[in-house]
């Protein structure tokens, strides 16, 4: 989204700088200052690419099925059969179908949803794309315990996941029944939760994961899928990757000579490696340390993962970095601790924790192929932790019943409910803090089951335990919920969690990548050092952080990345240097830049059932100036799904760039029909409607946008610039003064209500918010002169 003001606000704004007009002068000179002496150098570039192995070299092998594995691997081939993995997603029959389809039904908000069967096949009748009830057969089930999903095929290629699942739960645990996934939720046929939108698309949003050797096949020229697979469920070779060399290897046609034994790649973490305790600590420590690249928990956190796919040539034995992109902590996705909040799954969680620090791997708990944990309950904890810690000295819980008695796991992995049903352990492994609960509003698994207790009763209680420094090992929570309370000082802190080596790279690199803009010549310090650090991870979450900077700044520090081993950096690389000048480019500079946007822009079109990439390929474009191509894009994401404000905003946004709001100001308007929530659209209808002189109406869109986006206090401030400009000073404070109320940190809000407060003699006040500006900016000199000015009228 554009953030250039028309003229009539601009004009407004110039009469408010005044004195505070510093407050928003921005860095980029002695950032490019910094850029020129080198500080913090990619100069160890060469050491973050030997951190990272070789791709494996698979080419020429082939798919051979799980079956002709377990013909050879028996015990496995057994242990795998009634698995999870296993039936992940199977073809719909008699024997698969665990739900009632005797002629069931199901009431939901008004709709009556029935189940049944009809010459053998299994069929539901329920609300469709039109709402109204149609007929659909159940082509696939999905899942087994505790639910089970059906998926519905369309004859353009679609698979749809229907929202009504069975819980295949013994009855006596509640289970045997029909339920909705958003029991709590209408919703229906216009809603993109609907199971017959985007968001319940199999193709996109669950096929990789639930089968083997998968090909998504979309066509974005008739938007048909015709995707395929080598086998129906999660296979061996879903982990293992193709097995022809295996199979070629074990007949004695391969190099027998060969330490893979012709796999692609070895999970070998195991073997040869004992824990002992430390005599020191009492913890276990691991007989050898874990290589560099953790083969296990990449390969696992490719499905366990909450990520996006680049690319579908995904093999095991490389970082996962380079075919997807994990989710980082974001608000709404982890807590500012990072514990888990939606759905993530395991993979940014485990990274996160001591565990995987100390070396554990996946199936150092869990069996590989069955998917069962080694041992029960805290006893596959106990395989390398000492039995003194199942004891009252270190539970405290000796006096509660057995059957109710918590253990290592409810304690140091406490679960979280997704699906309704479906009950997930947080994988950081962490102590429990309740005194971060009281601090930061992050849950625990004290309060978690004291819920009739308070968070600080909680935090007494473990201090008289154990003492006041017994924090664990995940210390950043602080750095990450000051940012999204929008305080001052967030960002240093946030550099700070960046800098330091002892911490996880997931956090480091999440950190990075919510550094908030303008950088400061810290902050720029702490990304620019963090693109040489041996994680890929951590140099993505520094692009992130250098995004806002120009081409021609960018280009110095960004460039070295466009030959980065991992394609996820690469290809970040090489779209933060879309407008890179070519002409001042050499020959091998520009054949660099060349792959890395080849790859982000093959990336965008693996993905090109989705608006969000359209969008972003489109952003890209207008970029390199193709804006022709850019329009298109946008023009297909809006088709994908009319709802998606952001293209609508930057398409009109490209219309104003080529002096075109009216076309601008119509696509705005009919977003709007289909998102009539989004506060975003009619912020930038009323920009678009000032650039057309009809300023009653754009002021009607800003305050409908500052209404509808609260958390959002630029829509309130550009509101308030545009009643003073039209000389309703007196309610521009008021919406200045309420959203303060909500964001008592936002730097805009506070400088407009100082130069109001200047303005109309109010110095007491204006010495209010001067003090509060130099609060986020207290180095400021300029600011501290003006405070004491401020404080000589008003003796």
């Amino acid at each position: 989204m554009s953030r250039r003001l028309p003229d009539w606000i601009g004009a407004g704004l110039q009469k408010l700088r005044g004195a505070a007009a510093f407050l928003l002068r921005p860095l980029t000179l002695a950032i490019f200052a910094l850029i020129l002496l080198g500080v913090g150098s990619v100069a160890s570039w060469q050491d973050a690419v030997l951190a990272s192995p070789p791709k494996p070299e698979s080419s020429g092998l082939h798919f051979v099925g799980t079956e002709t594995c377990a013909g050879c691997h028996e015990a496995a081939g057994t242990a795998w059969a009634p698995s999870q993995h296993a039936h992940a997603m199977d073809h719909a029959t008699d024997a698969t179908v665990l739900g009632d389809f005797d002629d069931a039904s199901f009431d939901y908000f008004g709709t009556t949803s029935r189940f049944f069967k009809k010459d053998g096949k299994f069929f539901v009748e329920t609300d469709g794309r039109d709402g109204k009830l149609g007929t659909f057969e159940v082509k696939y089930t999905f899942g087994l315990d505790p639910l089970q999903q059906y998926l519905v095929a369309f004859p353009d290629g679609r698979i749809q996941a229907l929202p009504l699942a069975w819980d295949s739960r013994p009855k006596a645990e509640g289970g045997q029944r029909w339920f909705h996934l958003y029991p709590d939720e209408h919703i229906d046929h216009a809603d993109q939760l609907h199971w017959t939108k985007l968001e319940q698309n199999w193709n996109f949003m669950c096929a990789e994961c639930h089968s083997t050797g998968v090909k998504k096949n979309y066509d974005s020229n008739t938007d048909r899928f015709a995707t395929s697979w080598k086998e129906i469920s999660v296979g061996c070779e879903a982990c293992h990757g193709k097995g022809s060399g295996h199979v070629a290897w074990a007949k004695g046609e391969g190099d027998r000579d060969d330490p893979k034994k012709g796999l692609v790649a070895l999970f070998d973490e195991r073997d040869g490696v004992s824990w002992h305790q430390d005599p020191e600590t009492g913890l276990p420590v691991r007989s050898k340390p874990p290589k560099p690249l953790r083969v296990e928990v990449e390969t696992c956190g490719r499905c366990h993962a909450l990520r996006s796919q680049i690319s579908e040539d995904w093999e095991p034995g490389q970082p996962l970095s380079d075919t997807h992109l994990a989710n980082l902590i974001s608000e709404g996705a982890f807590q500012a601790d990072g514990q888990m909040e939606g759905e993530v799954f395991n993979y940014g969680s485990f990274k996160q924790s001591k565990m995987f620090a100390a070396g554990v791997t996946c199936s150092d708990c869990h069996e590989p192929h069955s998917g069962h944990l080694r041992a029960k309950g805290e006893a596959v904890c106990l395989q390398c932790h000492s039995a003194d810690l199942a004891t009252k000295s270190h539970t405290h819980h000796s006096q509660v019943v057995a059957s109710e008695r918590p253990d290592c796991i409810s304690c140091h992995m406490p679960a979280h409910t997704f699906m309704v049903i479906d009950e997930r352990h947080d994988h950081s492994f962490r102590i429990p803090r309740p005194d971060l609960s009281v601090e930061l509003g992050t849950s625990n698994a004290c309060n978690d089951c004291h819920q009739d207790k308070s968070p600080a009763w909680a935090a007494t209680a473990i201090e008289e335990w154990f003492g006041p420094e017994r924090k664990g090992f995940q210390t950043y929570g602080a750095a990450f919920h000051h940012l999204w309370e929008g305080k001052p000082g967030a960002a240093d802190e946030l550099a700070a969690v960046a800098r330091d080596g002892t911490l996880p790279g997931f956090v480091r690199g999440s950190a990075l990548a919510a550094l908030p803009p303008p950088l400061t010549e810290k902050t720029f310090q702490a990304a620019q050092a963090a693109l040489s650090d041996p994680d890929p991870i951590v140099r993505l979450g520094a692009l992130e952080s250098l995004s806002t900077l120009p081409p021609d700044q960018a280009w110095p520090v960004v460039s070295p990345l466009l030959d980065d081993p991992v394609r996820s950096v690469r290809m970040r690389a090489g779209e933060l240097l879309a407008g890179a000048p070519l002409d001042a480019l050499s020959r091998r500079q520009k054949d660099a830049l060349k792959r890395a946007q080849e790859a982000f822009v093959a990336a965008q079109n693996l993905n090109a059932d989705r608006p969000e990439s359209r969008g972003r390929l489109a952003d890209f474009y207008v970029r390199q100036g193709r804006l022709d191509e850019a329009e298109q894009e946008y023009e297909a994401a809006l088709r994908l799904n009319p709802a998606y404000g952001t293209a609508a905003v930057n398409l009109a946004d490209l219309y104003r760039r080529q002096g075109q709001d009216e076309k601008g100001a119509e696509v705005l308007r009919k977003a709007i029909e289909a998102a009539p929530e989004e506060g975003a659209i009619y912020h930038a209808l009323g920009l678009t409607l000032v650039r057309l002189k009809q300023q009653e109406e754009a002021l009607e869109a800003l305050k409908k946008a500052a209404e509808l986006a609260p958390d959002r206090p630029r829509f309130a401030y550009v509101y308030a610039v545009g009643l003073n400009s039209m000389g309703r000073k007196q309610e521009a404070m008021t919406v200045l003064e309420e959203s303060l109320e909500r964001h008592p940190h936002d730097r805009e809000t506070l400088m407009m209500l100082l130069n109001f407060a200047s303005e109309t003699g109010q110095m007491d006040k204006a010495l209010v918010y001067a003090e509060r500006l130099a609060e986020i900016d207290p180095d400021n000199q300029e600011l501290q002169t003006l405070i004491q000015a401020l404080k000589a009228r008003s003796r």
